[in-house]
Formats: C-alpha cells, sequence, structure tokens
C-alpha cells in the first residue's frame, strides 16, 4: 500500500493507524496531522486507519523572533 506522507511517496507493508504511522516516523508533540486535507485531532489518530492513497501532513510549530 502506498501513502503519502509530507510529500513524499512511502509503501507501507501493512494495516496501521495514523498514530503507529507517525510515531515510526519519530513525530514527537506538539503536532498536528491532517489526513487528506482534513485535521485529526490527537484524541482519534489510534482509531483512524490508513487507506492506500492516503495523504498525511505532519506540522509541527516553529519558534522564532
Amino acid at each position: 500500500m502506498k501513502v503519502e506522507f509530507n510529500g513524499e511517496t512511502i509503501n507501507i507493508d501493512h494495516e496501521q493507524t495514523i498514530q503507529e504511522f507517525i510515531t515510526a516516523k519519530g513525530a514527537r508533540p506538539p503536532f498536528a496531522v491532517a489526513l487528506n486535507g482534513t485535521f485529526v485531532s490527537r484524541t482519534e489518530l489510534p482509531g483512524v486507519t490508513l487507506n492506500d492513497g492516503d495523504k498525511i501532513e505532519l506540522l509541527s510549530p516553529i519558534q522564532g523572533g
């Protein structure tokens, strides 16, 4: 199955939730996640299973002055 993560196409070999996927990618809070352009709250992440062709965007805040 192929998914797109922050613009990069990635092959995954088994069914995963968004939580499992982004944890494997090293995501650390705080962050926001969008699936196919729709915000997914942190409490929903463990219950949403990825499907072929899904597009995941992981956004982390940037500090600056």
